[in-house]
């Protein structure tokens, strides 16, 4: 049994039958890249933004800055003070609203045992002082 290649005739004429598999292969390849661009092009982030009011806007808190030295020795915005007059500024703070707390940064020194470090930062908790962060940590770094 042997297979028929090309006419029956035995005449040598040209094929005249297109070769599809190519032109196939190529639409697929353009149906792809369509799907694909398509999500790109609609893509959009829907906001609403605020209208503009003449309401003049609330003060800003105020940042307090507790700077604790090598040997405990604690400054309010460069002012000297004890450890319970620092916990009377920080229960202070604390009855305040949530949003008109000051921001406290924690500055300590770099050769400060963590002891005084921690025990002011567990006063402000217990007093309900929300706004609190370390600033200055690049120096711990060396």
């Amino acid at each position: 049994m042997a297979m028929q290649v090309g006419a029956a005739s035995g005449d040598d004429e040209p094929m005249v039958e297109v070769n599809m598999t190519p032109m196939i292969d190529v639409m697929l390849v353009l149906l792809i890249l369509f799907i694909i661009t398509i999500p790109i092009q609609t893509h959009a982030v829907k906001l609403n933004m605020p209208t503009p009011s003449n309401v003049q806007p609330t003060k800003l808190p105020e940042v307090m800055r507790i700077d604790v030295d090598f040997d405990g020795t604690i400054g309010l915005n460069g002012t000297l003070m004890s450890k319970p007059e620092l916990d009377a500024k920080l229960a202070e703070w604390g009855r305040l609203a949530v949003a008109d707390q000051p921001e406290v940064h924690l500055r300590p020194n770099k050769l400060v045992t963590y002891k005084h470090v921690a025990a002011i930062m567990a006063s402000a908790q217990r007093q309900g002082v929300s706004k609190i962060g370390m600033v200055g940590n690049e120096q711990f770094l060396n």
